[in-house]
């Protein structure tokens, strides 16, 4: 059996370039000038590249250089492979280019509890020509740093109308009792006046459920007990499923636990509590909400957001 042979050619894109100049410029001499190549170099150069294919590429006469058979095949083939890598490297250049566009998008925690990843990958994935970044964090915040500028477009809720905003209803979601599971009611709903009869563990004044719920109480002749103030979410959560507290919360805020058997929720009626969410942004900034890409961006997490909540929400637009 005859032996194989191993040998890899190494061929390199600069042997290729020198090949084709010296085709065309037709001589060794023409072509090392017109490469700023000393002619030996350019020889050499040329020599190892027809040894490492075993065939010789060019025949040297008086009048300069000609091609061979195999010669003319690699020309045109040396052709393609540059043209192709030529157009490769504009191709990356250009992308890179379109990617420089960067919108910076707010998010709230209950979409990202929802959304998870998902949120960038279907970006990365839908925008090819827009970069996002996340800024994740509650309304106020958002709702400032879109005032000085931090974000370019963002969900709020419960935004109110101003002048110097563009803002788009999209969501009204339920406010539920959220309980341990050993603390939740028989009935598969609860009266907003039956719901406050629990400690409450909820946010601080100028937070927007508590704003909600006590406005509500008020209109009602109602007594809230704030049993505990708490300001961070993991915080009451894991009160509440210890069974210290109960709280108000929407559906997308706990739906793991909820889903995981470790907190209990129930619909408030008598009346319905509800929050909305908004997409906003400045009247006078640079992202518009109905730019084509972002606007069905915005679509995808809407739809993905509503089919998380089911049945405890509900599309406004």
């Amino acid at each position: 059996m005859a032996a194989k042979n191993d040998r890899e050619e190494t061929i390199n894109l600069r042997q290729l370039s020198y090949f084709i100049k010296v085709i065309d410029a037709g001589t060794m001499t023409a072509a090392a000038e017109a490469l700023h190549l000393a002619q030996p170099a350019l020889g050499a150069q040329i020599r190892q590249l027809e040894t490492e294919l075993g065939v010789s590429l060019i025949l040297r006469h008086s009048r300069g250089v000609t091609a061979t058979p195999a010669g003319k095949l690699l020309y045109q083939r040396a052709q393609r492979i540059l043209g192709e890598v030529d157009q490769a490297a504009r191709d990356v250049r250009a992308l890179n280019a379109r990617k420089q566009e960067h919108l910076r998008l707010g998010v709230n925690s209950g979409m990202v509890v929802m959304l998870g990843p998902d949120i960038l990958m279907d970006a990365e994935k839908r925008l090819p020509d827009v970069a996002i970044s996340l800024v994740e964090e509650r309304t106020p915040v958002l709702l400032d740093a879109l005032d000085h500028d931090q974000v370019d477009i963002t969900f709020l809720y419960n935004v109110d109308e101003r002048p110097d905003l563009i803002r788009r209803a999209l969501i009204e979601e339920d406010l539920l009792l959220i309980t341990a599971p050993d603390k939740q009611p028989v009935t598969e709903t609860v009266s907003f006046a039956e719901a406050l009869r629990y400690d409450l563990a909820i946010g601080g004044e100028r937070g927007i459920l508590r704003h909600i719920v006590e406005t509500e109480a008020r209109r009602l002749s109602l007594n809230v007990h704030v049993a505990y103030e708490v300001h961070s979410m993991l915080t009451m959560k894991t009160m509440v499923a210890r069974g210290t507290a109960a709280t108000i919360l929407p559906y997308s805020l706990v739906a793991r636990e909820v889903r995981a058997g470790t907190l209990a929720a129930r619909r408030i009626d008598r009346p319905a509590l509800t929050w909305t969410l908004y997409i906003a942004r400045r009247r006078n900034g640079r992202w518009a909400l109905d730019d084509g890409q972002v606007d069905a961006h915005i679509e995808r997490l809407v739809e993905a957001m509503l089919e998380l909540t089911q049945p405890w929400a509900r599309r406004l637009t």
